[in-house]
């Protein structure tokens, strides 16, 4: 994965799984009805699963690291179909999602024309009506020290509505966390 060890532990731990459960994910996802069928683009370690996979019938998730891929597989093939692909280019049907969501990972995705790709991807699964949903992390000293030797490509939330505007999207909102640490956003494909 594109990430230092540091930054590994810290996203695999139970720390960080109980902080998504508790504060990322409700607020993220705050009034965003996500339907029966619900794909995650890159949930890394899974926290952002262990919580999804309680709250809707239906959950695929597009891993781009093939070992994190076959570790979530193992730990979660049962209930959710875990599948090892790049989010900017998903071996998955049209329109065959009621939303889609990703969760504290376009910083990680190496340039804006690769995130754009997502954006692209995303709306193309998505059914007619359906929404895509998700947060990052915003650019600070502490959040740039943890991604020493990491990638990290910050979503710049002044130029997100145009971008996803451009992939299609209408209905666009995107929220920057009171405190300043993360946005929100959230999109329907018409």
């Amino acid at each position: 994965m594109p990430m230092n060890l540091m930054h590994q532990r810290i996203c695999s731990s139970e720390k960080w799984a109980l902080k998504t459960r508790e504060q990322l994910l409700p607020w993220a996802l705050d009034g965003v009805e996500l339907g029966t069928d619900v794909l995650e683009i890159g949930p890394g370690y899974g926290a952002n699963l262990r919580v999804l996979v309680e709250q809707v019938p239906h959950l695929t998730a597009v891993e781009v690291d093939a070992e994190t891929a076959r570790l979530l597989d193992v730990a979660w093939g049962e209930r959710v179909r875990i599948v090892h692909a790049d989010g900017a280019a998903m071996p998955l049907p049209d329109t065959s999602y009621d939303s889609v969501v990703c969760f504290t990972m376009l910083h990680h995705v190496p340039t804006a024309e690769q995130q754009d790709r997502i954006f692209a991807e995303a709306f193309r699964v998505l059914r007619p009506g359906g929404t895509f949903a998700g947060s990052d992390s915003r650019s600070s000293l502490r959040f740039r020290l943890l991604h020493l030797r990491d990638t990290m490509n910050v979503v710049d939330p002044a130029t997100l509505p145009a971008r996803l505007t451009r992939a299609g999207f209408t209905d666009v909102s995107v929220t920057v966390h009171e405190q300043g640490g993360s946005l929100r956003f959230r999109a329907r494909r018409p």
